[in-house]
């Protein structure tokens, strides 16, 4: 895939953890002659786009983002407390960083998942259509996003229903699940991590809605050629 990086930040690393101009401390000196020091407020990194994908555990919500960014598919089940992959992509005719955060299926993180959507970009809130209880779990944290983000702001969410290789399983039919979407004010899509069906177009789909920058999955032949070596970073993830 092009301009992909196969990286992983665990949730013990500092999921932000790019490199960031240092504060600069500036010096006041009050009415009694003592030196003070303050600190300046740090710019927020203005080249990544953060997506957050939420899900009940074993909806295959890893699965989706390890075959986008890796092209490979596990079997087994591992439960996520918070991983962090990025990939380089194209913003603006720029390249810049898609920051995928893939979160924990569990309820026990509340404060991590509030700081997550706090400063996130895009949404993806994945069920899976073998399970009719898997959708009805994301209502609460489509409730979270909208408090958090306001009702009045528009951002891309996107809801997926994945597993959708598994046709004799199926619990929840295409048809609820976009109703469910419109209902959401969310586009809809349904995916196979396993089969690879419409895992790129749902991540190119996702940057598509948003308004406020140009984003594609595809960098320019020039930039490609200057990104074919790889190297590491500090969250251990190889740019391509």
């Amino acid at each position: 895939m092009p301009g992909e990086i196969a990286g992983v930040t665990s949730a013990t690393e500092d999921t932000a953890n790019v490199a960031r101009p240092p504060a600069v401390s500036l010096s006041a000196v009050d009415s009694g002659g003592c030196t003070k020091k303050r600190r300046s407020k740090m710019p927020e990194q203005s080249n990544d786009y953060r997506v957050v994908v939420f899900g009940a555990g074993g909806v295959g919500k890893s699965s989706l983002v390890l075959r986008f960014v890796k092209g490979t598919f596990r079997e087994s089940y591992i439960p996520t407390i918070e991983d962090t992959y990025r990939q380089v992509i194209s913003c603006n005719k720029n390249i810049c960083t898609l920051q995928i955060t893939d979160t924990t299926g569990s309820h026990q993180f509340p404060a991590m998942q509030r700081l997550s959507i706090s400063k996130g970009h895009a949404f993806i809130l994945v069920y899976s259509v073998t399970s009719r209880q898997s959708l009805e779990e994301l209502r609460p944290i489509w409730e979270v996003i909208r408090e958090i983000k306001g009702n009045e702001v528009e951002f891309p969410i996107m809801l997926v229903g994945n597993k959708c290789d598994e046709s004799d399983a199926r619990e929840v039919q295409s048809a609820f699940g976009e109703s469910q979407a419109k209902g959401w004010k969310c586009n809809f899509m349904e995916t196979s991590a396993k089969t690879n069906h419409n895992v790129k177009e749902l991540f190119q789909e996702l940057l598509n809605m948003e308004k406020n920058r140009n984003m594609s999955l595809q960098l320019d032949g020039k930039k490609n050629k200057s990104q074919k070596g790889t190297r590491k970073i500090k969250e251990k993830c190889l740019l391509m």
